[in-house]
C-alpha cells in the first residue's frame, strides 16, 4: 500500500492489509484530537525523506512520527518490536475495515463507532502486550 502526508514531502509504503483498529487511549487522542484509526502495518514499512521525519518518544516503549513540513501524523512505532502502526487516513487507499478497539475504558462518552468490533480494555492490551515479552502501547 501507498502513502503519504499531507504536503506529499514523505511517502511510504507498506504491507497490504484490510485491517483498522481504534486507539482510545488517552496518549493517541490528546495526539490526534480523537481516537487514532491506525493500521498495522508490522515492521516492513519503507519511508521516503526520512530527513522530514520528526519522532517524539511518547513513552519508554514506543515513538510516535510526523512530517516536518506539514505536521501530518505517520505512525506510532513499538520500539520492542519495530512494529508500526499507520494512520488509515494517510493511506492512498480508503478500502479498510474497522476491526478492533483498544482501550475500550478509556473512550470518553461523546463519541461512539456503530461498527461491531473486538474491544479490549486497557487492562487487557497491557496483558496482552507484556505476556508477549513487550510493553503495552501508549
Amino acid at each position: 500500500m501507498n502513502g503519504h502526508c499531507l504536503c506529499g514531502a514523505v511517502t511510504f509504503t507498506s504491507p497490504d492489509t484490510k485491517e483498522i483498529g481504534a486507539c482510545h487511549c488517552g496518549f493517541c487522542r490528546r495526539w490526534g484530537g480523537g481516537p487514532l484509526l491506525a493500521v498495522h502495518c508490522g515492521r516492513d514499512v519503507k519511508f521516503t525523506s526520512t530527513d522530514q521525519i520528526t519522532t517524539y518518544a511518547s513513552s519508554e516503549w514506543a515513538e510516535r512520527a510526523f512530517c516536518k513540513v506539514c505536521g501530518s501524523h505517520l505512525y506510532y512505532k513499538l520500539l520492542a518490536t519495530g512494529e508500526y502502526f499507520v494512520p488509515a487516513g494517510v493511506f492512498e487507499s480508503n478500502d479498510f475495515e474497522l476491526s478492533s478497539q483498544i482501550y475500550i475504558d478509556k473512550k470518553p462518552a461523546y463519541y461512539a463507532f456503530a461498527n461491531t468490533t473486538r474491544m479490549l480494555t486497557e487492562q487487557q492490551v497491557i496483558d496482552q502486550y507484556t505476556s508477549a515479552g513487550g510493553e503495552p502501547a501508549a
